[in-house]
């Protein structure tokens, strides 16, 4: 078996130990890995020769990204993942109590277990590289930092940063791991090992050092019996407001830390360790790993052994108004480039730019970005009212106004203009990528790329494969949308695509419910209640009532025997002072942009009579819908599987992570009982809800990821 783990003792009496674990791009903990690192923990205990121990990585960019999470998705026995977890604490209390200083030279990603490690460490040094990212994210996998983070942390940094840390999962950088005192000292990244060994040098025969949390009187108030109290009340409150009750683990996260501070360490690696026995079996978590594999697959660009795609060097974004300027923005401040801003308007130019300035501001404002460093990216957006240039640039977004013969003629245009490798992406959310580029030269080279609102927010970026579209056009868009920090999923070109198609039914079966007599506030309250981010309803007002009608009639003559709507929705968006939250007014009715209540004025312009009382509507009913055109997007290969699609659903319409997914969820019901329910809805609604012969065959198969596509 290949090592993981390599010493090396100098003459000074400093030692190193580089984690390199074989075949792997990243250091995990396996279990072969921790078993090497148990038998050499043995060793070191009975070194007499080493002064003090630097822990190094041999991973560019990585130091340690915690436990295998494939193992961890793994564990079906509450008794193996409470002895995993005890394991880890043998290990690193081993680590923690070496007869000589030890230092954590961190240089990358420090995750999970390589947090943990390094909080037994007597020193921990960052370097001061841009992506150095060091925290503890388990609770986004549903589980609690297993291995004494809930412990050791606190102890550290204090009771509110550790807990801003552990109940969020966040990671901060090396500049905030110093300035809270995670971090004993940050050095340049050039020379960043020379400055480790003089740091170690130091320390050599030095004894663990005995720590002051920053913060002085206020932090001593805090950490006070009255002000621990205070913390974890408001802690409990806001973890409760955040979770809904649907999230077991930050609560479990904070009962730890709670344990630990009271009651000593020994009694807080004990409750770790029984948090995780409870909380790594659940379905919550192993919805949530499913879903951490789901993103970590998203992220790698095609075949191992296939080269990489070209970087985009010179991007422009033609259409600027606020959608253009927040496109921009992404590839000035995540990608560093210079950007051609193009539009004819002078006005949305305007626009454009202040509205990366005010996303500029706000990275200033929560200390992400420095107002130097703002200046600097405001000065690569280069706004134009000109055509010069853009024949250097080779990625160009268009985000114009929704119009395909607009559309269709600077397609024409730019395909001619364009040097014969650029790319052409349309931003368009629901216009057909072949039908765009209809008229246009070099075919190959033309990929849908939608962005979703706000830009800044929404994770998701759906790359459209045309017809004609080339292996290299979506390779090459798919590498820049992770390059702008966003999840790229790849389509196939079709009504909707995917995300927006799954949206319509769901969408409309709202409608019926409202339509049946079923209240506003009924329909999103089931639909919250479920887990969604906000009703359907909601959602139409926020996105705006004649965009909603626009699109719904676009999906509507495509699919014109399923997706079908009540008599009344034509009079939906025609109302320029009702088109939702942007005119104050749709469905609901809003003050200084915020929703207040459902507008009572809605039943009668519809004609509704709505029922008396609360009672919801059947919650899922929408989400069936949902499910049985997931089906036939599947069954039509408009996306290569049931991950991919889960994945598009959860960062581009707020699918309640904890249920998996879409697919995953509909398999956990099972799929003959929601065929089933179909039937029995088909029969007292309408055939719209018949269950169609796709998902018939994946219950037939056994589920969606029982398949062999999946």
């Amino acid at each position: 078996m290949s090592q993981a783990f390599h010493l090396e003792v100098g003459e000074d009496h400093l030692a190193t130990l580089t984690f390199d674990l074989p075949d792997r791009k990243a250091n995990i903990f396996t279990r072969e890995a921790l078993a090497e690192f148990d038998t050499l923990l043995v060793e070191l205990s009975g070194r007499d020769d080493i002064g003090c121990l630097v822990l190094l990585s041999a991973k560019p960019g990585m130091f340690i990204a915690g436990a295998d999470v494939a193992e961890i998705a793994g564990v079906a026995d509450p008794d193996h993942a409470e002895s995993g977890s005890r394991y880890g604490h043998r290990l690193f209390s081993a680590w923690e109590q070496l007869p000589f200083p030890t230092v954590s030279a961190v240089s990358g990603t420090c995750l999970g277990g390589g947090t943990e490690l390094s909080l037994a460490s007597s020193f921990i040094i960052v370097s001061d590289r841009a992506d150095l990212r060091i925290g503890l994210p388990e609770v986004k996998l549903g589980i609690v930092p297993g291995w004494g983070g809930c412990v050791r942390l606190p102890r550290r940094v204090g009771l509110v940063a550790a807990l801003d840390i552990i109940l969020a999962g966040k990671a901060v950088s090396g500049k905030q791991a110093l300035r809270m005192g995670l971090a004993d000292a940050l050095f340049p990244e050039a020379g960043f090992l020379h400055h480790v060994r003089d740091f170690a040098r130091s320390k050599v025969g030095r004894r663990r050092p005995r720590r002051r949390l920053p913060g002085g009187l206020k932090r001593l108030l805090l950490e006070g019996p009255a002000g621990r109290w205070f913390i974890f009340d408001q802690a409990r409150k806001k973890t409760l407001s955040a979770s809904q009750g649907r999230y077991p683990a930050p609560l479990a996260a904070l009962d730890v830390v709670r344990t630990g501070i009271e009651k000593g360490p020994f009694a807080g690696y004990d409750a770790e360790a029984r948090a995780v026995r409870e909380l790594a079996v659940s379905p919550t978590a192993k919805n949530l790993i499913h879903l951490f594999g789901l993103m970590e697959a998203a992220k790698k660009d095609g075949p191992a052994d296939a080269a990489p795609p070209p970087a985009v060097r010179r991007p422009a974004v033609l259409g600027a108004g606020v959608m253009g300027g927040g496109i921009a923005q992404l590839m000035a401040d995540k990608a560093g480039l210079p950007v051609r801003i193009k539009d004819i308007q002078p006005g949305a130019i305007a626009t454009a730019l202040q509205h990366a300035a005010a996303l500029f501001e706000k990275l200033v404002r929560r200390r992400r970005l420095e107002p130097a460093g703002m200046r600097r990216k405001m000065g690569l957006l280069q706004p134009t009212l000109e055509e010069a240039g853009l024949d250097s640039c080779d990625f160009v977004v268009e985000a114009v106004v929704e119009d395909l013969a607009v559309k269709q003629k600077l397609f024409a245009d730019l395909s001619r203009r364009l040097a014969p490798g650029a790319i052409l992406a349309t931003n368009t959310s629901s216009l057909s990528i072949d039908d765009i580029g209809q008229s246009a030269s070099r075919r190959e080279r033309i990929v849908g790329m939608h962005f979703f609102n706000p830009v800044d927010k929404m994770p998701l970026v759906e790359v459209i494969a045309g017809s004609l579209t080339g292996e290299s056009a979506v390779r090459t868009a798919s590498a820049f949308a992770r390059r702008l920090g966003k999840t790229p999923v790849i389509v196939r070109d079709g009504p909707g695509f995917l995300v927006n198609r799954l949206l319509a039914f769901y969408s409309a079966e709202a409608m019926w419910l409202l339509d049946e007599g079923h209240r506003v506030e009924a329909i999103d309250r089931a639909m919250v209640d479920w887990g969604m981010p906000m009703g359907p309803l909601r959602l139409a007002d926020e996105v705006g009532l004649d965009v909603s009608a626009k699109v719904g009639k676009i999906l509507h003559d495509a699919f014109p025997d399923r997706l079908l709507f009540p008599s009344w929705i034509d009079r939906i968006g025609v109302d320029k002072s009702r088109l939702g939250a942007k005119s104050g007014k749709g469905i609901f009715r809003y003050k200084d942009g915020r929703e207040q209540e459902a507008d009572p004025a809605i039943y009668a312009i519809l004609n509704l009579t709505p029922a008396a009382g609360p009672a919801p509507p059947q919650a899922e009913r929408p989400i069936l819908a949902m499910v049985n055109e997931a089906a036939r997007c599947l069954a039509e290969s408009v996306v290569e599987g049931p991950g991919a699609l889960d994945l598009a659903l959860v960062f581009g319409i707020g699918f309640p992570p904890f249920r998996g997914g879409l697919c995953r969820w509909a398999d956990e019901q099972g799929l003959d009982n929601i065929v089933q329910q179909l039937e029995s809805l088909a029969a007292a609604r309408g055939p719209r809800l018949a269950p169609s012969d796709a998902l018939r065959k994946f219950a037939a198969r056994g589920g969606f990821y029982s398949s062999p596509s999946s």
